[in-house]
């Protein structure tokens, strides 16, 4: 995620209504957060920052969602089919879903009691489910969903445009859309299909699958994302696009939706996503997924640009450093997804990092000249000048130890995480960082990783080197490190 105007000096933070069907599998390593004696499911995963987030006794495997908006009305009606897994006996168990109205729940073909309470649905099956079983949990809901205001400020969740709606997701606003377990650590499968009103298009994640026209005119999209996701990274957004399609030099399809609005000015920056992701898969590793693109809208409808899989959300027409940024959020943040919030670095200053190098590989600063500019205190913006990264943001805290939710996307989770990566490569040198890099990407692939994960993956690449200064004064320690 990026803040948006982008400015490198300041990156913070990072339907007539149809069913909902959401299909749960649960299986979980968070087992140990499931239920008590009365074999309940935790209503939260206790995230460090988001604690209600989540929920224990299961894992889910599939999401799929039939819905249905109307921009007129606001209304959004759904239908979600969960699959899961249950990771441990259960008598009851958690959704997370915040506003909208239940209509009824279904686990598998019998109806289940179900209450509410804040952002938890609770969900009472007819008979117990055991410890390993699979189970299709149906979630029927309509109404007018919301948008939700984060702790950074930030305004997340179902967000109106001009034409239509666009829902972004991080940290916890996919619940204000869809009932699932809303945590980074519970990635699943997704089928969403959207019906919308005559002349406007719904763009989702993955792949689109068909598109079918009613007698009235309305229109129905299917979309596929067979690779996990976490539910923050998956978006819909509805209104009157410009679509263009292309692939890249190695086929990989490139979908691109564009509000008329921001077109010219998108054209040439959006052009450049097939160079882009050759450029990235050559540096990070094959791409993770089975398709590409973005999605642009106009300037105000958020306040960042964000990596939703697949084709990231820009709100305007992005420059080239937020599109080299979100597309690396691919790898580092949507494929390698940070075990809980604290880890948000691993998001962050991987994507920064990139801006670095793709400015070292086309004749701007060197990754060196940044980071030193970074130390020194007068780095300016990726253009040149429009203003310098405020210096004592950066130092306000360590990157893997945010102070709260309201900060996982200050600065220090961007540039000083990025310095951390530079740090290691100054250790290491070019071949072994890029062995770790690309190593890093292929061994967390559609999974979950901590700094933990990251610091003992690190060690064990570069054995004879000490990275006790880089962990404990770069990585964790407050204030800024003495002169490198």
């Amino acid at each position: 995620m990026v803040s948006w105007p982008r400015r490198i000096a300041d990156v913070p933070r990072s339907s007539v209504i149809v069913p909902c069907v959401l299909v749960l599998t649960l299986t979980s390593a968070l087992t140990a957060c499931g239920g008590g004696d009365d074999a309940a499911g935790a209503p939260g995963l206790g995230d460090p920052y988001f604690p209600k987030a989540g929920n224990g006794g299961y894992d889910v495997s599939h999401y799929a969602l039939t819905l249905s908006y109307d921009p007129g009305s606001r209304k959004l009606r759904g239908t979600a089919r969960i699959t899961a897994r249950a990771t441990r006996g259960l008598d009851s168990f958690h959704l997370d879903l915040k506003g909208l109205d239940v209509t009824g729940v279904q686990v598998g073909d019998r109806d289940a009691r179900w209450s509410r309470a804040g952002q938890e649905l609770t969900v009472r099956p007819r008979t117990g489910l055991d410890r390993g079983e699979t189970f299709r949990t149906t979630v029927r809901y309509a109404g007018t969903p919301e948008t939700l205001t984060d702790p950074d400020g930030s305004r997340e969740g179902w967000l109106r445009t001009a034409r239509g709606a666009v829902a972004l997701g991080e940290p916890v606003g996919s619940m204000t859309w869809f009932p699932g377990s809303h945590h980074p650590s519970d990635k699943a499968s997704y089928d969403i299909t959207v019906t919308v009103p005559k002349g406007l298009s719904a763009v989702s994640n993955g792949e689109l699958r068909s598109v079918t026209t009613a007698a009235d005119g309305r229109r129905t999209f299917a979309w596929h994302t067979a690779e996990p996701m976490a539910s923050h990274a998956a978006t819909l957004a509805v209104g009157a696009y410009d679509i263009t399609r292309g692939r890249t030099k190695g086929g990989l399809p490139v979908y691109v939706a564009v509000d008329p609005s921001q077109s010219a000015a998108s054209a040439k920056v959006l052009a450049r996503i097939p160079e882009v992701m050759d450029w990235e898969a050559y540096n990070f590793g094959p791409y993770p997924f089975s398709s590409t693109g973005a999605v642009v809208d106009r300037p105000g409808v958020a306040g960042y640009a964000l990596e939703t899989q697949n084709r990231p959300f820009f709100p305007g027409a992005p420059d080239i450093g937020t599109l080299v940024h979100e597309l690396a959020h691919q790898w580092f943040g949507d494929s390698v997804t940070p075990a809980s919030w604290r880890d948000m670095w691993l998001n962050e200053g991987f994507a920064t990092y990139a801006e670095w190098l793709w400015q070292e590989d086309h004749d701007g600063d060197t990754a060196d000249e940044t980071f030193d500019a970074l130390y020194r205190g007068d780095h300016h913006d990726i253009d040149g000048a429009v203003a310098a990264v405020d210096d004592k943001a950066v130092w306000a805290f360590p990157p893997a130890r945010p102070p709260g939710p309201a900060h996982i996307s200050d600065s220090p989770v961007y540039e000083r995480g990025a310095m951390v990566l530079h740090k290691i490569r100054r250790t290491v040198g070019d071949d072994t960082f890029y062995d770790i890099v690309q190593g890093w990407a292929a061994a967390h692939r559609h999974g979950n990783a901590s700094t933990a994960d990251f610091t003992a993956y690190v060690e064990k690449k570069a054995p004879d080197k000490d990275f006790g200064e880089i962990w404990k004064d770069w990585l964790y320690g407050d204030g800024r490190p003495a002169r490198p």
